[in-house]
């Protein structure tokens, strides 16, 4: 698939949202990208999938890792294109961490798989959690990289790097504006 054929992917599902958000790094932006649309697709998530595992396939991934929420289902499609697992790190009292006796076994081959990523900030909790197992981090998916500096030293693969504006809280123009800020990622979901 070609650049432009996976931006309308994005575009006929409505994934690229205008508005004010607070992304799950905690900065701010007036775009945002909800993959969550796409992935009630199966055909579409299966596409971009196999699209995205196009550099892994042949370097003996022994399992796909996500944070969840928003890699669950990417890390899921990946792993099937990959013949390999798929599992996923949670947050438990603040920390991400493997539940529902998830592990890694020593010396496994782990490529991590996350939906969109501005700074990384949960693939480098997810990669802290592998290393206390002893994998082997051979690289990180995701479907969009938004263009931030990342806080994880891991090879980075997306299918798109989109650049939009993302500024921290306090030097944000939509919140001298006084725009109504949105939290539409599962960080700062309440129960």
């Amino acid at each position: 698939m070609k650049k432009k054929d996976i931006v309308k992917v994005f575009e006929d599902v409505g994934a690229i949202k205008k508005g004010h958000f607070k992304l799950s790094s905690g900065l701010h932006s007036d775009t945002y990208v909800q993959c969550s649309l796409i992935f009630q697709y199966p055909e579409l998530t299966e596409k971009l999938a196999f699209e995205l595992a196009k550099p892994f396939i042949g370097k003996k991934i022994d399992v796909v890792v996500a944070p969840a929420i928003g890699g669950i289902i990417l890390a899921f499609a990946l792993a099937k294109v990959l013949r390999c697992r798929a599992i996923f790190t949670e947050r438990e009292k603040g920390k991400m961490t493997f539940r529902r006796g998830f592990s890694i076994k020593k010396g496994e081959r782990v490529l991590v798989a996350e939906d969109v990523i501005t700074t990384g900030g949960s693939v480098n909790e997810v990669v802290k959690a592998i290393k206390k197992f002893e994998g082997e981090v051979v690289g990180v998916a995701s479907l969009v990289d938004r263009g931030e500096e990342k806080v994880f030293s891991q090879k980075l693969t997306s299918l798109l790097k989109l650049k939009f504006f993302s500024y921290s809280p306090d030097k944000c123009p939509l919140c001298f504006e006084q725009v109504k800020v949105i939290s539409p990622g599962s960080r700062y979901f309440k129960r």
